[in-house]
């Protein structure tokens, strides 16, 4: 290698008549000299950088480019990384899983793509964004009524995601923001959706509780009732045959609910593919798992159901323990039960400041020791799946996303009245409104 590297740059000098360095730096750095093109296109060239947003190619060829001058006229040394010289794949050690009525476990390792460690990167930073654009919006009051954010939550969404496929079905609580994102709503449409717009994903007429996607079947209102339609989603797959499971979402303060267990037998019973997740934040409202509950393992709580206890900050956790019960599931083994132990930085909701049971010490010491985001960064950076610059353009790709998505939330119109009474009917029978004017009639259309 040095031998080649002297006969170029004794070629390039008499060439140029220039001073040329020729660094070797093994398969990491390309050195030419600016002044010579003919013999610089015999020299591998780096790939002009793509765009990166939301949908740029997953396999992104990130160049780097940086030229120092050396002393002397027409010197030169230029040094460029392309995407091939990151790491392609990496294994990485997980948090053992707590079981309940299981032989088996979740893998204690799990292997990450660089393709795919930048895309659960994306997502999770795409809704922190979003959830703080909307507790921005909140509080100048563009943003009315309940609102519950995610933020802090991420690995939870984007690591079930990322186990499961897009047929199957999923089923949440109010907390609804984050899993709408990942079923393929966008942005713009999310926070129409809280500023009461028409171009929202419920046509603005749903606000925060009560958005829909394919296959996903919102945000409920009511505590935990979201858990029995789940199952009855399940026995809706059962029925088909169609090899598709359920997740259905409650948290830590739905956990003491009367009707979660009238589903966890009627699941158990007939060996439903339902997948039963607790998002343990810690938290129901203001009141801590220990005040609220007699039993915190919640994973134990389906009893003859089996469970795992999850590290729910970690996107790979969550991720590989999601996928081992998913097969469970469509295995014909019945239901389980996952606890996802994870935190959330804001309040129960936005009238909840959220420091009035909880220090902010404590909210501080989690974000700065186990912030899904900030690990999964970490972890790639240390593995040389990506470096620095290539996670600030997707950061300024996605604040310009969530920035023009709120210009859209706040100027987009808000639905007529004639719309108020529409998708009430999968027909179009009228409806008559009791204590309006007796000449007017709004109608309900499909």
């Amino acid at each position: 290698m040095k031998n080649m590297l002297t006969t170029i740059s004794n070629a390039l000098c008499r060439i140029t008549g220039r001073n040329v360095l020729l660094i070797d730096l093994s398969e990491y750095v390309n050195v030419t000299s600016l002044a010579t093109p003919t013999l610089a296109q015999t020299l591998r060239q780096p790939p002009k950088p793509p765009p990166v947003g939301p949908r740029a190619p997953a396999a992104a060829q990130l160049v780097s480019a940086q030229t120092d001058r050396l002393d002397g006229p027409g010197t030169s040394v230029v040094v460029s990384r392309s995407f091939a010289d990151f790491t392609s794949q990496a294994t990485f050690d997980i948090k053992k899983c707590d079981v309940h009525r299981l032989e088996e476990a979740p893998p204690l390792k799990a292997e990450l793509t660089r393709d795919q460690g930048l895309q659960y990167y994306r997502v999770m930073q795409t809704v922190r964004r979003m959830e703080l654009k909307a507790d921005q919006l909140y509080k100048q009051k563009i943003i009315r009524g309940f609102c519950h954010l995610y933020d802090g939550q991420e690995a939870c969404a984007v690591g079930i995601e990322a186990a499961i496929n897009p047929s199957d079905h999923l089923i949440t609580a109010y907390r609804a923001h984050g899993y709408t994102y990942t079923r393929g709503i966008a942005v713009k449409e999310i926070l129409a959706e809280l500023t009461g717009r028409k171009g929202g994903v419920a046509k603005g007429k749903g606000g925060s509780m009560h958005m829909y996607a394919p296959h996903f079947y919102g945000g409920n209102g009511i505590v935990g009732a979201q858990v029995p339609l789940g199952a009855g989603i399940a026995l809706a797959c059962q029925y088909q045959g169609n090899n598709q499971v359920c997740v259905s979402l409650y948290g830590d303060g739905a956990a003491n609910q009367g009707q979660l267990f009238e589903a966890f037998n009627m699941a158990a019973l007939w060996k439903l593919p339902c997948v039963f997740v607790c998002e343990n934040n810690k938290y129901g409202m203001g009141t801590s798992v220990e005040r609220a509950s007699a039993s915190t393992d919640y994973y134990k709580r389906g009893d003859y159901i089996p469970g795992i206890r999850v590290d729910g900050m970690d996107v790979l956790c969550v991720r590989e323990a999601t996928r081992f019960a998913a097969d469970h599931c469509r295995s014909g083994k019945g239901p389980i039960i996952m606890e996802l132990q994870t935190y959330r930085y804001h309040g129960h909701s936005m009238s909840d400041p959220g420091v009035s049971y909880r220090t902010r010490d404590e909210i501080q010491e989690v974000r700065s020791k186990s912030d899904p985001i900030t690990m999964l960064k970490e972890r790639m950076l240390s593995n040389n799946m990506a470096s620095v610059e290539e996670f600030k353009e997707i950061d300024v790709a996605i604040r310009k996303e969530v920035e023009e998505a709120a210009q859209f939330a706040t100027s987009d119109p808000e639905p007529p009245l004639e719309e108020l009474c529409n998708h009430l009917f999968s027909n179009d029978l009228p409806l008559e409104v009791r204590g309006t004017n007796p000449w007017v009639q709004l109608k309900s259309v499909s």
